[in-house]
C-alpha cells in the first residue's frame, strides 16, 4: 500500500467511483465535480491523498487549511481492505501536514448514522464536540 498525493487526471474517477460506492458516511455533491476539485487543488495539493494498492485507489482524505482551522473531509477506505490501518494511514499523514501548516486546531463531520465513523476516529484521538452546533448554508 502506498500512499501519495492526488493527481486530477490520473485519480479522479478512480476516487469519485470510491466515494459513490460508499456504504454510509461519504456522500457525493455538487462539491465534487471536477472543477470544484480542480479548485480545491489549486488551494492545498498537498492536503488530497490517496491509497493505493497495486495501482488501485483503495482509499482518499482530503484536508483542508484556511490559515487557522483544518478540516477534513472523504475519509474512505474501500471496503475489502478495512481493518488494515489504511484509514489511519490516511489520517496521521494529513494530520502531520495540517500540523506542518502551523494548523492547531482541526475539524471533521460524519453523519450521525455513521458510528463506524465515530469509532474509528475516537480511536485516533479525535473527540465529539458535544458542546458545539453546526450549522450550514448551501449557496446556489
Amino acid at each position: 500500500m502506498k500512499i501519495r498525493e492526488f493527481n486530477f487526471h490520473r485519480d479522479y474517477d478512480g476516487a469519485l467511483k470510491l466515494w459513490a460506492g460508499m456504504e454510509v458516511g461519504v456522500q457525493v455533491g455538487r462539491s465534487d465535480t471536477p472543477e470544484e476539485i480542480q479548485r480545491k487543488l489549486q488551494r492545498d495539493p498537498d492536503l488530497f491523498l490517496i491509497a493505493e494498492i497495486e495501482g488501485a485507489i483503495v482509499g482518499t482524505i482530503i484536508g483542508g487549511f484556511d490559515g487557522r482551522r483544518g478540516m477534513i473531509y472523504h475519509l474512505a477506505v474501500q471496503a475489502e481492505v478495512r481493518q488494515q490501518g489504511i484509514g489511519t494511514m490516511l489520517l496521521e499523514e494529513v494530520e502531520k501536514r495540517l500540523q506542518a501548516r502551523g494548523c492547531k486546531k482541526c475539524y471533521l463531520l460524519i453523519t450521525a448514522e455513521n458510528t463506524g465513523a465515530a469509532q474509528f476516529y475516537e480511536q485516533n484521538n479525535w473527540r465529539e464536540m458535544k458542546d458545539d452546533r453546526i450549522y450550514g448554508k448551501e449557496f446556489p
